[in-house]
């Protein structure tokens, strides 16, 4: 097949578990739309690939193809064993991979969807041994400081050992991609920062996150609208120490106080799944909290947003966020911290409370609850915003015709 448009690979083998991150989301989502007119080949390990299936994005043969790089017995042994084994693969990968037996062009682009070594040391290597490759380094979130851990404000337990780590694992990915890379992608004005040689350039791309508004505006015109919601608040996200998920339950504790029958649904999974099932138990909130583990779109996860009042976001450190944004694209207002990323990624439809303020947060829940033309105008507000800036055809366009441009620099 004779293509005359740069290829474009992505490598992920970061990808990990039953759930999906932003990361994640964003790659598999670019290479659905950009696979439509490039070739696209997505080089992932065997657990990334189930995770593609999972998410429907299937190897076509023609457009886009999925390479797997096995990795035999090697994650058997473990997280740790499974995560150097994966770095070390992904280096022979890029250190012994031909261009020339595949009909693509030297010039191709390559795409490495997060920071983490696996993903970015092959890309830097790619880089270097064809030079005219476009390399688009994804960093989409700066590790907080060790010693603060995941908190832009007050919060009791801020998990600085997992701080700690992530922040390592960046520490010789960043000088990396301030010299080697020609783009670099970033979630917001905040973390162009981390890359001035890069901006200087002009080639540091703030990627806000999206939505599939396509798919949410059918879902909703077939759909009839819900009138009685049977979920005062819904939260969407990773279960992960940076989202606040523990400390929810807590803040579901205050909001039955008033509401004895509140129900909260919760979509998502990660490695705090165990200490929100505790914190449920331990609170008493077993009738009150229910989990529906990780939610694919469609039909089952857009009922739950149409059976809801409320989007709760209680992040704790985050450099974006996309997952409230679906559910606001069904006119639910949220409720969230005032983190420093929210200025630019929910400027509307969001009420904002102090980082770590519980009670500030359960009240703000409760006056949407009872308050009807706010809780009207803000759903309005919220479901304009989305509809009209998160769409993934619109982002994906935007970042390829920004890679082409600079391939036609190149060649």
């Amino acid at each position: 097949m004779k293509n005359t448009k740069p290829s474009i690979y992505i490598i992920a083998l970061s990808s990990l578990g039953q759930g999906l991150s932003g990361g994640d989301r964003i790659y598999i989502e670019l290479a659905r739309r950009w696979s439509k007119k490039h070739l696209v080949t997505v080089i992932v390990w065997e657990e990334g690939r189930e995770m593609l299936q999972r998410q429907h994005l299937i190897d076509n043969g023609q457009w886009l193809m999925i390479r797997t790089l096995k990795m035999g017995g090697w994650c058997k042994f473990g997280f740790i064993i499974c995560y150097f084994a994966r770095i070390i693969r992904s280096l022979i990968f890029a250190l012994t991979f031909d261009v020339s037996t595949i009909n693509y062009q030297p010039s191709a682009t390559i795409y490495s969807a997060s920071e983490f070594w696996m993903d970015s040391l092959p890309a830097f290597i790619l880089k270097v041994r064809f030079s005219k490759m476009t390399w688009a380094a994804a960093w989409y979130q700066t590790a907080p400081n060790p010693f603060k851990g995941f908190a832009e404000g007050k919060r009791d337990k801020v998990y600085r050992f997992r701080t700690f780590l992530y922040w390592f694992v960046q520490l010789p990915i960043k000088p990396l991609i301030s010299k080697f890379a020609d783009y670099v992608l970033v979630s917001n004005q905040k973390e162009k920062r981390q890359f001035p040689k890069l901006v200087k350039k002009n080639k540091a791309i703030v990627f806000l996150g999206a939505v599939d508004t396509e798919a949410i505006s059918e879902y909703i015109k077939t759909h009839k609208r819900i009138i009685d919601k049977k979920y005062i608040g819904v939260f969407q996200g990773r279960f992960h120490p940076q989202k606040g998920v523990v400390e929810l339950i807590d803040i579901w504790k205050l909001v039955t106080k008033k509401i004895p029958h509140a129900k909260l649904a919760m979509i998502g999974d990660g490695p705090l799944m165990a200490d929100v099932k505790e914190r449920i138990r331990n609170l008493g909130l077993e009738d009150n909290v229910i989990l529906f583990g990780y939610q694919y779109d469609g039909d089952k996860k857009y009922s739950i947003f149409q059976s809801s009042k409320i989007v709760v976001h209680p992040s704790f450190y985050d450099s974006g966020g996309m997952a409230a944004a679906e559910a606001m694209a069904f006119g639910l207002p949220a409720v969230g911290f005032d983190l420093k990323a929210y200025t630019s990624y929910y400027p509307k439809g969001m009420i904002k409370v102090a980082v770590g303020d519980l009670q500030a947060f359960a009240k703000k829940i409760l006056e949407l609850n009872e308050n009807e033309i706010l809780y009207h105008q803000l759903g309005l507000n919220a479901k304009a915003m989305i509809m009209s800036q998160f769409s993934w055809n619109k982002r994906a366009k935007e970042i390829l015709s920004t890679l082409e441009i600079q391939n036609q620099k190149l060649n």
